[in-house]
């Protein structure tokens, strides 16, 4: 007898494997990271060609053997417009870096999930700076893991960012991305995520330096 599962999550990554298969990476609500194989999902017409892309939210149907194999999908949402967006990908792939560095199999990451889509569906809108969409995703990934400061000791800062950093820090999800800033304040807050990336979350990502180098081309 074989054992299926169905999970609900979105595709961090993609990796090609041998001539026609994708390995992904999952970050689902249900059993947090997990890795899957996709069977002929690089092959032209193929059903798990566009599920298995990144930023694909929705539910993964896998057979559980000794890895997992995805046997259907249902996506909800793809994010086409960031799919179309040159600087708008570069961040989505430096959220979804982000989630796959913190994410853990077997692990709760309902939070992490939440904060992920909620963010892309931000960069979607024109409504919000996609820098602050960043600065306010990078504060929040720290809060969900217990990890965030709020504002640095010994930083003066204005009472507009102060406000910003304490509303990040204990805003609902849905909450998160209904607020901008002025250019001054954008600056205070690009300021202190620096700092957070450097002292509590200490990894580089290549994908934040390829979105740096794009905007100062910008």
């Amino acid at each position: 007898m074989q054992d299926y599962v169905e999970v609900t999550g979105m595709v961090l990554k993609a990796v090609p494997v041998l001539e026609t298969d994708k390995k992904i990476t999952i970050l689902t609500r249900e059993q947090g990271k997990i890795i899957a194989y996709a069977r002929g999902a690089k092959k032209a017409g193929s059903r798990f060609m566009a599920p298995t892309e990144p930023f694909s939210y929705g539910k993964f149907q896998l057979h559980a053997g000794k890895s997992y194999h995805v046997v259907g999908v249902h996506i909800e949402q793809y994010f086409e417009k960031l799919r179309d967006d040159f600087e708008g990908a570069f961040y989505g792939m430096y959220f979804a870096d982000v989630a796959d560095y913190y994410g853990r199999e077997n692990n709760d990451e309902q939070e992490m999930l939440k904060l992920l889509y909620v963010s892309l569906m931000a960069l979607q809108k024109d409504s919000i700076p996609n820098e602050l969409v960043q600065y306010i995703f990078e504060m929040k990934v720290l809060a969900v893991n217990g990890e965030f400061p709020g504002k640095l000791q010994g930083h003066v800062l204005s009472d507009a960012a102060s406000y910003a950093i304490s509303h990040v820090q204990t805003a609902a999800m849905d909450k998160l991305y209904t607020f901008t800033v002025s250019e001054s304040v954008l600056r205070e807050l690009a300021g202190e995520c620096e700092v957070y990336r450097q002292k509590y979350i200490g990894k580089k990502f290549k994908s934040l330096e390829i979105l740096e180098n794009c905007r100062l081309k910008i």
